[in-house]
């Protein structure tokens, strides 16, 4: 087994699969996924969604999905950030919301429902 297998690029390759497989409707649906930053020594990534991500409705479901399931699946990971590059997390209108929802301001604690996929 090469030592190479070991370095920071195969964890970047990692996560680059998991994005692959877990969400190939990010890339069907006009969006995509890209590293902006990892960082080995403290388990973090940084994750930008953009393209047709940036103002849809969903993607802050999209983005706890990836958030909870990839720190599942790949251990070295502890902490992922992931964004639209909106501000504020939306641009304008109506907050996406759901049967069930209240509408307290403290949706940040609140994971909400589970994504469809």
């Amino acid at each position: 087994m090469s030592t190479e297998s070991q370095s920071g690029d195969d964890l970047e390759e990692r996560v680059t699969s998991f994005l692959r497989r877990n969400f190939p409707q990010i890339q069907m649906h006009g969006g995509s996924a890209s590293i902006t930053n990892i960082d080995r020594e403290s388990g973090e990534v940084d994750i930008q969604l953009s393209g047709a991500c940036s103002g849809c409705g969903i993607s802050p479901m999209t983005i706890q999905a990836i958030k909870a399931r990839m720190t599942k699946e790949i251990p070295e990971i502890e902490t992922v950030n992931a964004d639209t590059g909106m501000e504020g997390g939306h641009s304008g209108g109506m907050s996406p919301s759901f049967p069930g929802e209240t509408s307290d301001d403290d949706s940040e604690t609140d994971e909400g429902p589970q994504a469809p996929f």
